[in-house]
């Protein structure tokens, strides 16, 4: 399963892309305003995105936060990647 890895520890799972903006389900929280690094797997693709809102949720019985931002320094690889994410999730 294609998935984001957070350089800080957790994943994440992508929900949405439209343009820049990026909703994705992640076992960890970031507030707004900050700046969290990941990698896209399985290309390995660095990704980052600067975080507009991070809302707690239940999903299967355990806490997830879906996290809405922007995508920052996103190629236009990465962008057909985090969309192909989408359909495989």
């Amino acid at each position: 399963m294609s998935r984001v890895v957070w350089q800080k520890g957790g994943e994440a799972r992508v929900l949405a892309v439209a343009g820049e903006a990026v909703t994705l389900s992640s076992t960890i929280p970031s507030p707004p305003g900050s700046r969290i690094d990941g990698t896209l797997e399985p290309s390995g693709q660095a990704f980052r995105i600067k975080i507009h809102s991070s809302k707690r949720t239940e999903e299967g019985g355990e806490a997830r936060f879906i996290l809405q931002g922007r995508a920052i320094d996103l190629t236009r690889e990465g962008r057909a990647t985090l969309t192909a994410m989408i359909a495989t999730n």
